[in-house]
C-alpha cells in the first residue's frame, strides 16, 4: 500500500531545496567581486530584494560625486547656459543634455538617490554608462565611468558608489570625467536646479 506524504511535508522539502540552491547561487556570484573596493557600499542582491526602494518626497537629491575638487566643463543647455551648454564634436555643435564634470584627481561616482540599476552599457567615446531608475518617473544617467561596481537589476541606496570617473572623448579628451544626466517623465532636466532639493520639488 502506497503511503501519502502529509500536507505539510512537501512545502518543507521544497523550501529546503530552494534554500540550498539560493546559497549555492550566492556563493558563486560572490566570487567575482574582488575588484570592488573595501569602502564600496554594495547594498543588496537582486534575487533577494526585487522591489523598488520607496523614496520619501522629503528625500534630497545629492550630487553624483565624492570630491571637493570638481570642475564643471559643460552645463545643461538652457536659456541661462547657452555658451557653456554647447558641446562641439566632429564639426558639429550639440546642445548638452547633462553636466560634464572632471577633476585633476580620481574620484568615486555615487547614486543621487535610492533606485534600481536598469542599464549598463559601454561606448568608445563615453566609456561605461550606468542608468538608475528612481521612483516618480525619474532616471539618473552616469557616463564616462572607468570602473563599474554595480550590476543590472541591483537595488541600491543613495550614496552607493557606482564606479570611478573615467575618460570622455569629445572635441578634447577629459580624464577623471563624468557626464551626468537627469531624466524626468522622459524629458532631460537641468540637474543644477534640483541638487540639494527635495523630490517633491522636481
Amino acid at each position: 500500500m502506497k503511503r501519502k506524504l502529509k500536507g505539510y511535508v512537501l512545502p518543507i522539502l521544497v523550501g529546503s531545496v530552494l534554500g540550498i540552491l539560493l546559497n549555492v547561487y550566492l556563493s558563486f556570484r560572490g566570487t567575482g567581486v574582488s575588484s570592488i573596493p573595501e569602502d564600496f557600499n554594495y547594498v543588496s542582491q537582486g534575487i533577494i530584494n526585487n522591489t523598488m526602494p520607496v523614496l520619501s518626497y522629503d528625500d534630497v537629491l545629492i550630487r553624483p560625486y565624492q570630491t571637493d575638487k570638481i570642475n564643471v566643463i559643460k552645463r545643461f543647455y538652457d536659456e541661462e547656459n547657452k555658451e557653456l551648454g554647447i558641446i562641439y564634436f566632429k564639426d558639429t555643435y550639440i546642445q548638452s543634455s547633462g553636466i560634464l564634470y572632471n577633476s585633476d584627481e580620481e574620484y568615486n561616482v555615487i547614486s543621487i538617490l535610492d533606485g534600481e540599476v536598469i542599464n549598463i552599457r559601454q561606448d568608445d567615446l563615453l566609456g561605461n554608462t550606468v542608468e538608475i531608475k528612481h521612483t516618480d518617473n525619474l532616471i539618473s544617467s552616469y557616463q564616462g565611468l572607468k570602473n563599474v561596481y554595480v550590476h543590472k537589476g541591483d537595488q541600491i541606496n543613495q550614496n552607493t558608489i557606482i564606479g570611478k570617473a573615467g575618460e570622455i572623448k569629445l572635441n578634447e579628451t577629459y580624464q577623471n570625467a563624468l557626464l551626468f544626466e537627469l531624466i524626468k517623465d522622459g524629458h532631460y532636466i537641468n540637474p543644477d536646479k534640483y541638487f540639494d532639493k527635495k523630490i517633491r520639488e522636481l
